[in-house]
């Protein structure tokens, strides 16, 4: 929590969006690729209603999970775990606290 965020970067001091889930499901045992896309597929996708914590949370431009940009990991109670952007540190907020999300998996 607070480290901050650049771009490429799976920490430990500093993160990106999908820098920070794949150091999360690694410390689980878990390897995940450091693309959010890629991400998106190697989980099973599940619905809103669905989700538990440690699943991921997308954020795409579209319909499609071609066009996710943005990765988070969920904690419960519609409250997520990310690194959000350049200038802002990692942090816990609620997942509709910018757009609402587009995707969600199940590892």
């Amino acid at each position: 929590m607070g480290d901050p965020y650049r771009w490429g970067a799976s920490g430990p001091s500093s993160w990106d969006c999908s820098g920070l889930t794949m150091g999360a499901w690694q410390a689980g045992g878990v390897s995940l690729p450091h693309y959010s896309v890629a991400q998106y597929f190697a989980g099973t996708p599940i619905s809103a209603s669905q989700l538990q914590p440690g699943d991921l949370v997308f954020w795409s431009s579209s319909s499609s999970p071609q066009g996710i940009h943005h990765v988070a990991l969920y904690l419960g109670d519609g409250m997520i775990v990310h690194a959000p952007r350049t200038g802002r540190p990692v942090t816990v907020e609620s997942m509709y606290a910018w757009i609402p999300p587009t995707h969600f998996v199940r590892l």
